[in-house]
């Protein structure tokens, strides 16, 4: 609006009163003028900024600029060698509670029973906004072990190399894992004289997996991504070899405030080369889906699966289609929440990934990816006071081409995969239970019942049907770190031959069930210094040289203890 005369005038006396006391002062120069002007004031004014797009799903932003490094001492949690080559996933298939990585760079050495070694190295840069890469080396192994000290021995030896550059909201980056495992057939029957030479009974697992990607950091773009191609290669002591030439790709889109789009893919290519055979698998998978969050507590989201296989075993259907539709509904906000839906897909299988949950799989091994579906799964995620998590997950599964371990009728101290002609219905219940106090106590618990109805099999060879691990961590004033778990894993069945017969050299099979698994681990790591810390191990206390496969009974009490230093 605009000013009358008289008011202008009013308005210029009064800033001229204003001005005396400024006028008086000697610093100042005295006089001055104002000009005649008109002022209009805005009543209204509307600021309008464009609808932003809200992400569910945040992706980390980049790492703060480069600042002094300052030493924080944490407790990084491992396990002893077992004759099992990866104990703490394999032994349980459960995934177990991680401590705080350790910051900084470290070295660590530790000796023990059984003749184990324990080396570790963490090297990699401090925080950059431009950049990022180091280098993990891990060797972990014992020269003796349960039956004929050097006939059972083992050994893992790890090397990851890693790289990224940041660019504005972009990463690209690159890692290379190489690894090396040594294990024995060391399944023969002890009574056996004269015994065999270690080398005679040798297995060595050769790992090599590179990959490079490209991922989005902007938690605020519409467009999420992440996009990764990589090449495996696996070898054994004998003839054995694997190629796989594989890509990643994970999409979502943010077509308004509460809906996405989303779109995630697999490819992979295997060869795959023995001593009798040579074949190729290749492998495809998308799934498409529409994620809406209706009002303030439900999800939905709406899609399908397809797939494709290579594989011929049991002449199982090549091509896949399953629907990916999830409900979710918020019962009380951040508390409780129901959740179901309907699943389905293809599951990877590769001699890569089984022999490191089976380190004494013999020769020709026929590999078939797993038709998991259609599933139908419901469950609740809660958290209904501070600190502690609850869920549980249950899922009905109809499975083609689930692969099961029983030994080799040719040679008792391997394994060899078996598949049920038919399919093979899969219960499956998951609970959790994690209470965390501010990372000084922490207390769960996890477990999983797979009941398995196979059909033409005599059992679910070498698959238990229970496996729970209860554990807790105590952090005394960042000085003291006192953890333990106790592992428990129900029998399962394999079988085995019998020779009958006097003349005629016959044989018959029967069941043979495994050892149930209770293992009981300690630790407890010492900080002496900002710098320097002990620790001590202690595998398998209860001292039962079980079975979990047959003709492979693990180590007793194993104990190792050494020292760390941060730098």
């Amino acid at each position: 609006m605009s000013i009358s005369s008289n008011r202008r005038v009013a308005l210029a006396a009064l800033l001229a009163t204003a001005a005396v006391p400024a006028l008086a002062q000697p610093t100042r120069p005295r006089g001055g003028k104002i000009e005649e002007a008109e002022i209009e004031i805005v009543k209204e004014r509307e600021n309008q900024l464009p609808e932003a797009a809200r992400n569910f799903d945040k992706i980390e932003l980049a790492a703060p600029p480069k600042t002094d490094r300052q030493i924080r001492y944490t407790f990084p949690d491992f396990r002893l060698p077992s004759q099992n080559l990866n104990p703490s996933v394999r032994v349980l298939t459960i995934k177990q509670e991680e401590l705080a990585p350790l910051q900084g760079n470290y070295a660590r050495l530790g000796v023990g029973n059984y003749a184990s070694l324990l080396g570790q190295a963490h090297l990699h840069t401090t925080r950059n906004a431009d950049y990022a890469y180091g280098l993990d080396l891990n060797h972990l192994s014992s020269a003796r072990g349960p039956v004929d000290g050097k006939n059972s021995s083992v050994a893992q030896s790890k090397l990851q190399l890693m790289g990224e550059r940041y660019n504005g909201p972009m990463t690209l980056g690159a890692r290379v894992n190489l690894g090396r495992d040594r294990a024995n057939f060391y399944g023969y029957n002890p009574k056996l004289e004269p015994k065999p030479a270690p080398d005679s009974i040798k297995q060595v697992f050769y790992r090599v997996d590179a990959q490079a990607y490209l991922r989005n950091r902007d938690r605020d773009a519409a467009l999420q991504y992440d996009v990764a191609a990589g090449y495996r290669y696996w070898k054994d002591h004998f003839e054995a070899r694997e190629s796989d030439v594989y890509a990643t790709l994970r999409t979502a889109y943010y077509v308004t405030e509460k809906g996405r789009v989303r779109l995630d893919g697999d490819l992979s290519f295997i060869s795959q080369k023995d001593s009798a055979f040579s074949l190729s698998r290749p492998f495809a998978q998308a799934t498409a889906a529409y994620e809406q969050k209706i009002g303030t507590r439900l999800d939905v989201s709406v899609g399908g699966t397809v797939g494709y296989t290579g594989d011929t075993i049991n002449d199982a259907r090549q091509a896949s289609f399953y629907p990916a539709v999830r409900v979710g509904y918020t019962v009380v906000e951040d508390k409780f929440v129901l959740f179901g839906g309907l699943g389905g897909g293809l599951q990877r299988v590769s001699l890569y990934d089984l022999t490191q949950e089976n380190a004494w799989l013999g020769p020709q091994a026929r590999v078939a990816d797993t038709r998991r579906g259609p599933t139908v799964f419901f469950g609740f995620n809660a958290a209904p006071v501070r600190n502690l998590q609850a869920s549980v997950k249950v899922t009905l599964s109809n499975d083609r081409n689930l692969y099961f371990y029983n030994l080799s009728r040719r040679d008792t101290t391997r394994y060899e995969l078996l598949y049920d002609p038919k399919a093979t219905q899969l219960v499956q219940v998951h609970g959790e239970l994690v209470y965390n106090a501010a990372e000084k106590l922490r207390v769960g618990t996890k477990v999983d019942y797979n009941g398995y109805n196979v059909k033409t099999l005599a059992e679910p060879f070498h698959r238990p049907n229970f496996q729970g691990v209860f554990f807790a961590s105590y952090n005394m004033y960042d000085k003291l770190l006192l953890g333990g778990e106790l592992y428990g894993l129900s029998s399962s069945y394999g079988s085995v031959r019998y020779p009958v017969g006097v003349v005629t050299p016959q044989f018959r099979e029967q069941l043979k069930a495994t050892d149930a698994v209770v293992d009981l681990n300690l630790r407890a790591d010492y900080r002496f210094s900002e710098n320097l810390s002990f620790f001590v191990l202690g595998n398998n206390l209860l001292g039962r040289k079980y079975e979990r496969f047959l003709n492979y009974p693990v180590k007793g009490i194993n104990v190792l203890a050494g020292v760390g230093y941060q730098f």
